[in-house]
């Protein structure tokens, strides 16, 4: 099977793009019509970012921020980076000291899996960066194209809402108590 970037043959001159990721310049030389996606998963060992809808942006899994915004990588051009700042789920938090989406998502139980965690953190970093104290109905409209196969999203709706309260400032309740029958939560 023919990778993403192999799907259409080109000869192209390799192109130095240099841009900011994850707060550390890089400067690559590469053919230029390349994916972030692979750039970062194949050549940058930054295997955090996703690769799941065979490159048609339509999961999420792949997303990035470029200049504070979610992107798909596996539909953005290596070059269209030159000059610009990408943040990965590599870039965001630290092993000793998680951003608090990342630690909201573990309190809440809103990973699974966890393959489409990344994409979905940092599509919600986006939304939390332009609107600190957003509504249901935002967060619902700001992780629309992340799907998640596994959660059912109710999960990762309250986690997104707890760490806007948490930095915000406010008191961040735990997640809802759940009934249980038979091992199951009802909801």
């Amino acid at each position: 099977m023919l990778s993403c970037d192999q799907r259409t043959l080109s000869i192209v001159a390799s192109k130095e793009v240099r841009f900011v990721l994850n707060g550390r310049e890089v400067v690559l030389t590469v053919d230029p019509g390349r994916s972030l996606l692979h750039v970062l998963r194949e050549d940058l060992d930054l295997t955090g970012t996703k690769q799941a809808c065979d490159c048609e942006g339509e999961c999420g899994a792949c997303t990035v921020l470029l200049d504070g915004e979610a992107v798909r990588s596996c539909l953005t051009p290596i070059a269209k980076v030159d000059g610009r700042r990408v943040v990965t789920i590599e870039g965001l938090g630290s092993p000793e000291r998680l951003h608090p989406l990342q630690q909201a998502f573990i309190d809440h139980g809103a990973v699974q899996c966890g393959f489409c965690t990344p994409g979905v953190i940092l599509s919600a970093v986006a939304l939390l960066d332009r609107e600190p104290d957003p509504s249901r109905e935002q967060i619902i409209e700001a992780l629309e194209g992340n799907l998640c196969r596994c959660t059912g999203y109710l999960k990762i709706v309250e986690a997104v809402e707890a760490a806007a309260a948490a930095m915000l400032g406010e008191a961040v309740t735990g997640p809802p108590e759940q009934a249980v029958i038979g091992g199951s939560q009802v909801l």
